[in-house]
């Protein structure tokens, strides 16, 4: 059943209920500082968040944000200019500081204008967040601890994303929750901070956003949107699963690292544990030395997460989700699945005000 919508597409200021008003006002910084109607920003997943996808999110009032992935700086040019043919809306794109050409797809955000640099995979240097700022591009970077949230502080940032474990793919340590409760209150006041992991309903939005956030980050939740043009086998699974289906990768010996991925549980999650455990066994027999052993367990996954978003194995590839998975249970547009968090937020803060 179709929710009805919060927020009309000409709806004027004038007209909004409290609690559209209510929820503007606690979001306002963030929509001011991302130039979106709503503080509803997508997160940047590789192979799904690309043109299409980014375009819609951007349409419908929110926030699209393009990953680049392992793209190369000529191929990710192409994949703004045929986002920016799609929308006349502001978007940001994701880099992954660890990228080998970095600095070559900085130089291509600067080049086709793009308003908003989002930084993750490391610790961004303040001289690379520099070259985005004198270029006139906003800077929002990752803060998985406030220790390392005051340093980026401290390098230049605009605005921060605090990401926690309950979010899909690469993740951090500590839980949505925390994070939230351990930075909000020492540095809303700073610059913008959004808030990402396991959110799936707009009460939640809500929460973070009366605790000092400017906006939350929504990554699974858009899997399963029409405009994403993830293969229908990727969506279904997504469909199927709960909560409890989305684990953390599993490290078996802390000689040999593993980042930690939170994924849907299939027979790729099973057999990276024996591939580990044949890696390991090689290199205590003295077969292979321990960095080529790390490197071998490092690049098991390269590939797969493209193996299930584009090719559709759901068995051998990276069903990358976050815990909030469970709330995803059919496919829809892009503005309807807005539109359901936002009329959730109302009913919420209307809830509140009756009480």
């Amino acid at each position: 059943m179709k929710m009805p919508s919060c927020f009309s597409a000409h709806q004027h200021a004038s007209n909004l209920s409290p609690a559209q008003k209510k929820l503007q006002g606690l979001w306002q910084r963030g929509c001011d500082f991302l130039g979106s109607r709503y503080g509803i920003l997508g997160g940047a997943m590789t192979w799904v968040s690309e043109r299409n996808l980014v375009s819609a999110i951007s349409n419908a009032g929110g926030f699209g944000v393009l990953a680049c992935g392992a793209m190369s700086p000529d191929l990710l040019r192409q994949e703004i200019i045929a986002t920016q043919a799609l929308t006349s809306r502001p978007f940001g794109v994701n880099l992954i500081t660890m990228h080998p050409q970095f600095e070559d797809l900085m130089a291509v955000l600067i080049e086709t204008k793009v308003s908003h640099a989002v930084l993750g995979g490391g610790l961004p240097a303040a001289s690379f967040i520099s070259t985005l700022k004198k270029s006139g591009i906003k800077v929002i970077c990752f803060a998985p601890a406030l220790i390392i949230a005051k340093k980026l502080i401290k390098n230049g940032a605009d605005a921060l994303i605090l990401e926690g474990n309950e979010a899909g793919g690469h993740i951090g340590p500590v839980s949505t929750s925390v994070l939230a409760q351990e930075i909000l209150p020492v540095l809303a006041k700073e610059l913008p901070i959004f808030i990402a992991g396991g959110i799936g309903r707009g009460e939640m939005m809500i929460s973070y956003l009366e605790l000092g956030a400017s906006g939350c980050q929504l990554g699974t939740r858009f899997v399963c949107a029409f405009e994403s043009r993830a293969h229908p086998h990727f969506k279904q699974a997504f469909i199927r699963a709960s909560a409890r289906d989305a684990l953390v990768s599993v490290q078996i010996d802390s000689r040999f690292p593993v980042i930690p991925v939170r994924s849907l549980s299939n027979a790729a999650t099973f057999s990276f544990l024996t591939t580990q455990q044949n890696i390991i066994d090689k290199f205590n027999k003295g077969l292979v030395d321990l960095k080529t052993a790390q490197l071998e367990i490092e690049h098991y996954w390269a590939g797969t997460l493209r193996r299930a978003v584009v090719d559709g194995d759901t068995e051998n590839g990276s069903l990358m989700a976050g815990q909030s998975v469970g709330m995803v249970t059919q496919e829809q547009s892009t503005e309807t699945i807005i539109q359901e968090l936002l009329t959730q937020a109302c009913q919420a803060l209307e809830t509140r005000t009756l009480t």
